[in-house]
């Protein structure tokens, strides 16, 4: 199949007030090399450590139909296809300011403290049953990701799907001018990224910042269990929206939690969506999801979608890798043969998602002996409460139920410290210290749980999970054991 033509060189030119050289047509955008498609309009962007320029004859060596620039690089050939402009940065800018003017349909742009991720992709899968639907991919929500997603953007589009990211104040408002977003989710506020903020109600006014993109026809949808409700709101109304939407447990909210069964490996849910109740299930589970599902389906409301049918479409999520995928790895203990689950939050973490992580963990079904173990790096940029925070989290863990606890980091190290004897599994000073201890720890029936901000690199112990599966295929031919190259095997 033919893949969709994004830019034309004439296209292009125009939007960036560049000039064209040569005649092609990107089907794709790309800032990276390594990652470059045949087709592909390589973007060279100068940042403080390196400098896309000196990649741009490896970009178009892997068929990268043109590349941005802002000064020929050496080793060009005289025809080489290019996109000259004064700065690729504010190129890519432009490039994305064009597609979303070009765009007719709908947009929708997701940010909160936790759950912005999850909330695109469930808002992706909803959509797209419906309509044409674009959403960025993974989490490319800062300056650069989200002008680099618009530009990625077919023009037919008639929905686009965009989450918005920040860690300072003042990072969302270009962003959200850049989007222009018809509806806005806030999922929720919560005390992250506090290194950064004197105040939680500092948080929220930076997520209301998501806002300063939309007109008085645009449609906010707001927590309204969260704490920090009237504050959105508030900023909400300050800018003029038209129509501001709630979701959630309160009985005022516009889509209403009005009943949910929660249960190892998904939930059930029945919710009133301005009036219209909707049965439903999430195979994702934990009341998070839920919670964010109601945020979903009212957008979908807001957006002129059918809410039952995509309700319908809730039904085939999976969590992403890094935020709740889950694995089931067969091993053997001496005699003892059989399957572990892992369930990878290792992407990012912060007291609010943690705590969701634990109360899913301690839901997980058990095999023969199996123990809940939860394997945790440091929560990073919480500022002075960081000590404070991680302490905090024994009594999730001892709710949760959970049996082991292994950890790395100091901040982490001083909640092992605070730990029940018999919950103390290890601590180590870094994941890759951490992976060989855990690895040798786990057994079949056990159910692990790996969760830590990224800076932390919970995802080496992950890997060193999976690599542990000694079964068959899915086809039934015996595999040989993959054993992580750290092993020395």
């Amino acid at each position: 199949m033919t893949e969709q033509v994004l830019w034309t060189a004439l296209e292009a030119a125009a939007a960036t007030d560049g000039s064209a050289r040569g005649s092609w047509t990107a089907t794709g955008i790309s800032i990276d090399s390594r990652t470059t498609r045949p087709g592909d309009l390589f973007v060279a962007l100068k940042g403080p450590n390196f400098d896309g320029h000196d990649y741009v004859v490896d970009a178009l060596k892997r068929g990268a139909a043109a590349a941005m620039v802002h000064r020929r690089p050496t080793g060009l050939a005289p025809d080489a296809p290019l996109l000259m402009v004064d700065d690729t940065m504010d190129g890519l800018w432009s490039l994305g300011a064009m597609a979303r003017l070009r765009m007719p349909g709908r947009i929708v742009a997701v940010t909160g403290s936790v759950g912005k991720t999850g909330t695109k992709e469930a808002l992706r899968l909803a959509l797209g049953d419906q309509a044409p639907a674009y959403a960025s991919e993974g989490n490319l929500n800062n300056q650069w990701g989200v002008p680099l997603s618009l530009a990625r953007m077919p023009a037919r589009s008639a929905y686009g799907v965009f989450e918005l990211g920040m860690n300072h104040p003042g990072e969302i408002a270009p962003l959200s001018r850049l989007v222009m977003p018809h509806v806005a989710v806030i999922t929720t506020v919560e005390a992250v990224h506090t290194e950064h903020f004197e105040t939680v109600e500092a948080v929220a006014d930076a997520k209301a910042e998501i806002f300063m993109g939309m007109g008085p026809a645009g449609t906010a949808i707001l927590n309204r269990d969260n704490p920090y409700y009237p504050r959105l709101v508030a900023h909400a109304r300050t800018q003029g929206l038209g129509r501001i939407w709630s979701f959630g447990e309160h009985e005022r909210a516009d889509a209403r939690l009005v009943d949910c069964s929660l249960h190892a490996t998904a939930s059930a849910v029945t919710a009133s969506i301005q009036g219209e109740q909707v049965q439903y299930s999430l195979p994702a589970p934990g009341r998070h999801w839920v919670v964010n599902s109601l945020a979903v389906l009212l957008a979908v409301k807001a957006l002129g979608g059918d809410v039952v049918r995509a309700a319908r479409s809730l039904a085939r999520i999976t969590p992403l890798k890094g935020r709740g995928a889950r694995h089931r790895v067969r091993v053997a203990r001496e005699d003892d043969r059989g399957t572990l689950l892992v369930i990878d939050e290792s992407y990012n973490a912060s007291p609010v998602s943690m705590t969701a992580a634990l109360q899913v963990l301690g839901q997980a079904d058990l095999g023969d002996r199996g123990r809940r173990i939860a394997v945790l790096g440091d929560m990073l940029e919480l500022g002075d409460q960081a000590e404070a925070l991680h302490v905090g989290l024994k009594e999730v863990l001892i709710a949760a139920e959970v049996d082991l606890v292994f950890v790395c980091g100091p901040n982490m190290g001083r909640l092992y410290d605070a730990l029940p004897p018999a919950m103390r599994g290890a601590a180590a000073a870094d994941s890759e210290a951490l992976a060989r201890i855990v690895e040798a720890a786990v057994r079949p029936g056990d159910a692990v749980m790996v969760k830590g901000s990224l800076g932390s690199r919970m995802a080496r112990i992950v890997d060193a999970l999976l690599a542990l599966d000694e079964g068959d295929d899915i086809n039934g031919n015996n595999k040989t054991p993959r054993r992580r190259a750290a092993s020395g095997n």
